[in-house]
């Protein structure tokens, strides 16, 4: 092989690679895109969901009695200022990710994202066995009215 050849073989080689290469980004950018409209999609129904939840909770708090309300009243406002601390950590976290690179805090943001999930299917859960226990006691209440 002549060397002409050989630089000729390289040239084209290195060109198939940056086409890739623009391929790659293309498809990477259209998925970036993809993946933050499905993201704020589900912002916008996570947001419609506890709208809802608010509304039945309100529901179900104004329907009970005076202990049960200042109980609610307490978890409520001990709940919410969890929540505002673990946004300060996020954000704290954030601040740290913004100096790394895009790479990197691509990689950071995804990780968040499936830490942030798995800590909503635990809160799922919780709600399930608060639901169950719900359902147990009206059950019981409902027992409880019946003359027996």
């Amino acid at each position: 092989m002549k060397l002409s050849e050989m630089f000729a073989s390289l040239s084209r080689s290195a060109q198939d690679l940056e086409q890739r290469m623009g391929e790659w980004e293309k498809d990477l950018s259209q998925r970036s895109a993809e993946w933050m409209e499905s993201g704020k999609q589900w912002l916008a129904d996570a947001q419609k969901r506890d709208d809802e939840m608010t509304a039945q909770l309100k529901g179900y708090v104004d329907q009970a009695s005076d202990q049960v309300k200042a109980q609610w009243t307490k978890a409520q406002g001990e709940w919410d200022a969890e929540v505002v601390r673990i946004r300060g950590i996020a954000d704290g976290l954030r601040a740290d990710a913004a100096r790394m690179s895009a790479r990197e805090r691509a990689e950071w943001s995804e990780a968040y994202a499936a830490q942030m999930v798995n800590f909503a299917q635990k809160m799922q859960e919780e709600a399930g066995k608060a639901l169950a226990e719900a359902a147990e006691a009206r059950a019981q209440a409902e027992a409880d009215k019946k003359p027996g």
